[in-house]
């Protein structure tokens, strides 16, 4: 088990942590600031730096896997290439850093939580998403078409009305007793463990299960833009952002 540090403060930039298990999935710690790809966004890279100061570059963070590749509990740091020489120094036990690429890591932040104010501006099933830290896209249920100046003229207005966002939690049975909370047809909230994370931004501009890194004001996100428009199929429109 990793502990997932990232969940309740998306803005600490590293930890120190022990190394748990190094291994082909890459190198897992008892603890992490790196989030992982899931939910559409993209998982963190960075850096572990071993006890000696030298830094092995991660360059992506995935969920841990059983033998039939099914995901267990766990974050494991994947190495870029060219890192077998300090991978193969490190052993179970040992202390390190691990560090996040904020720069990487806040754009995938910003464009998250834009993401949520499109899902405000199109009231509408969502049945794809991806979220990199150059572009983000929601694939939206629906057949009516879109404007592009509208849509970013309504993000324009939702980031300068300053809204909190905040990290909160609902249990299992709450969320039963509320379905239409969860908006993406491809992505189901984990269950289980009888809390389930949300995220609440403003009073009534968004909320939903949500695990992923946002901002805590929407004021932080910035100029973005919808960059394109497309209709996927004849059920599905898609946004595109970027940052202006």
């Amino acid at each position: 088990m990793t502990q997932e540090l990232f969940r309740q403060d998306a803005y600490l930039r590293e930890t120190p942590a022990i190394v748990v298990a190094i291994g082909e999935q890459g190198v897992v710690l008892d603890r992490t600031v790196f989030y992982p790809l899931g939910g559409g966004q993209a998982g963190d890279a960075g850096v572990l730096v071993l006890a000696d100061g030298q830094e092995l570059l991660v360059a992506d963070a995935r969920k841990c896997k059983d033998p039939e590749g099914k995901p267990v509990p766990g974050v494991a740091h994947v190495p870029a290439p060219g890192q077998e020489a300090l991978l193969a120094q490190l052993r179970p036990g040992d202390s390190v850093v691990a560090r996040i690429d904020w720069e990487r890591r806040h754009r995938l932040m910003r464009f998250h939580t834009t993401t949520h104010l499109l899902c405000h501006l199109v009231p509408q099933l969502v049945n794809g998403c991806s979220i990199t830290p150059d572009s983000a896209r929601l694939d939206f249920n629906m057949t009516d078409p879109l404007d592009k100046d509208v849509l970013t003229e309504g993000i324009a207005r939702l980031v300068a009305a300053a809204h909190t966002v905040e990290v909160g939690a609902i249990s299992d049975d709450e969320l039963d007793a509320n379905p239409a909370l969860v908006k993406s047809m491809s992505v189901q909230p984990p269950r289980g463990t009888g809390s389930i994370r949300t995220i609440r931004v403003g009073d009534a501009i968004d909320f939903q299960p949500c695990g992923g890194t946002h901002v805590a004001n929407t004021s932080e996100i910035g100029r973005v833009v919808v960059t394109k428009i497309e209709k996927k199929s004849a059920t599905t429109r898609r946004v595109v952002l970027g940052f202006a």
